[in-house]
């Protein structure tokens, strides 16, 4: 029997931010099934990109690299027939932030060079990029990818260095952004965060084994439970030798990616130290202490205004429901071009349950606003299912500045409040009111709340863009 997969993709009227990327990393002193635990490491980071994935790991002196667009469980899923006895590997799921979707844009990078076999996963963007990738073609470097992440590579076959380390070093310090990354280098693991720290990483051992990765969620999965943020500009180093742990150039400042928190993030993760559940809940509460509008229903944009809608209930005292439901089998694939078909794509995804709305003042909470044609849309359901009234409540700032750190936001004519007040807003999308977090609001949500990067709501950049 014949099985036909219909899937639905929203272009333009997208009001979610777009992930960036995920990776994992292991390391055994004696071998193990490495491409196993990679596998559900990966699959627990899958909603940090869902374009491709990949894995490199060491067999018989060699790396073994298997990439393909796609999502872990149909890409990697090889992998759980057989034992694969390593002591070394990577693994990365890819959202194209810079580059486009392509098959030869997906990672681990693998590459051998004067400096030794290579393989890269990264997390984050160079801003820097451009530069530098102007440098090497006047060198003659030919590029295979348009991801950034290969600039990386042919840096440090062009060093001078006469050793892989230092001439990773130099390669490092002439970096520009965010790169939490993962490489295996030979048999070595080598674990890496930007000064800056834009992007979170996490390191852990347990029975003989290193595991590093984007959130805490990926370590736990695996029952790893002792685990710390690798540093802002730490290189760790991981090998049949031990652990060795050393630091780039310190940066002017830390600035961690605040829409980790706000967005990125599961729930259950730990990133940047803080709870992402907690820090949510605080926020959807900051969000009450702003705005007491008053409301029969808290209504959260499933799943990422679920721990801010919880929070924001609490503390107002307003009933929680679950007035959206949504379809978890929706992906993407064709652009809908007319607003009737935007519409279907969105109900696709989305759908009101009219029990719990109709006659009711929604209280209708979601982390951000984009462009604001989804939330047209998702307004329109739910006053259509019988909704009195829809007050619309960001657990973010305004959206004002694209991001050059990893986050894939529209340029400034494309995000919605560069051209509109939150009352124009609210006019557009059909709702009753809308109002956002304020920055000062959203601190008080984070401890060392200075330790943080808001360009993209006031565009004070902490490392320059080009």
């Amino acid at each position: 029997m014949s099985r036909v997969l219909i899937i639905f993709h929203v272009d333009e009227s997208n009001d979610n931010l777009k992930h960036h990327c995920g990776v994992a990393g292991f390391f055994s002193a004696e071998p193990a099934n490495l491409p196993e635990k990679l596998f559900y490491s990966l699959f627990s980071l899958q909603h940090r990109g869902q374009e491709s994935a990949g894995i490199s790991y060491r067999e018989n002196g060699k790396t073994i690299s298997y990439k393909d667009l796609g999502m872990v469980s149909a890409v990697l899923s090889r992998y759980l027939t057989k034992q694969r006895l390593t002591s070394a590997g990577i693994g990365h799921v890819r959202y194209s932030t810079r580059g486009g979707n392509r098959l030869e844009n997906a990672q681990p990078i693998s590459v051998t060079c004067n400096k030794g076999d290579i393989a890269l996963a990264h997390n984050g963007n160079i801003s820097n990029a451009a530069k530098l990738h102007s440098e090497l073609t006047e060198t003659g470097s030919i590029f295979q990818t348009t991801s950034d992440t290969e600039l990386i590579l042919h840096m440090i076959s062009l060093s001078r260095k006469t050793s892989f380390f230092e001439a990773f070093t130099e390669t490092l310090e002439r970096l520009e952004g965010a790169f939490s990354m993962v490489l295996i280098h030979d048999d070595s693991l080598i674990v890496v965060r930007d000064p800056n720290g834009f992007r979170p990483l996490y390191i852990g051992t347990k029975d003989g084994i290193t595991a590093a990765a984007s959130e805490t969620c990926a370590l736990e999965t695996l029952n790893m439970t002792e685990y710390r943020q690798v540093e802002p500009g730490e290189v760790i180093v991981v090998n049949k030798k031990g652990l060795k742990s050393s630091f780039l150039k310190s940066s002017n400042s830390i600035s961690q990616c605040i829409f980790e928190l706000i967005y990125f993030a599961r729930p259950d993760s730990r990133v940047f130290d803080e709870s992402v559940h907690g820090t949510r809940k605080r926020m959807g509460a900051a969000l009450w202490e702003c705005d007491p509008v008053k409301g029969d229903v808290v209504v959260p944009v499933p799943d990422s205004g679920n721990n801010a809608a919880i929070g924001y209930a609490e503390a107002s005292g307003i009933p929680f429901d679950h007035g959206l439901t949504r379809n978890h089998y929706a992906g993407r694939s064709f652009i809908m071009p007319t607003t009737a078909q935007r519409e279907l794509a969105v109900r696709m995804k989305l759908h009101p349950i009219r029990e719990a709305i109709a006659g009711k003042k929604i209280i209708l909470v979601d982390d951000s606003l984009v462009r604001g044609t989804t939330s047209k849309i998702l307004v329109k359901m739910l006053k259509d299912a019988g909704a009195s009234e829809v007050h619309l409540r960001l657990s973010s700032p305004e959206l004002k500045w694209p991001c050059f750190f990893g986050i894939d936001i529209p340029t400034r004519q494309e995000l919605i409040s560069n051209s509109k007040t939150p009352q124009e807003i609210a006019e557009y999308i059909g709702a009753d009111s809308v109002m956002f977090l304020p920055v000062e609001k959203l601190k008080s949500c984070v401890s060392e709340s200075d330790k943080y990067c808001y360009a993209c709501f006031c565009g004070d950049y902490p490392v320059k863009a080009e």
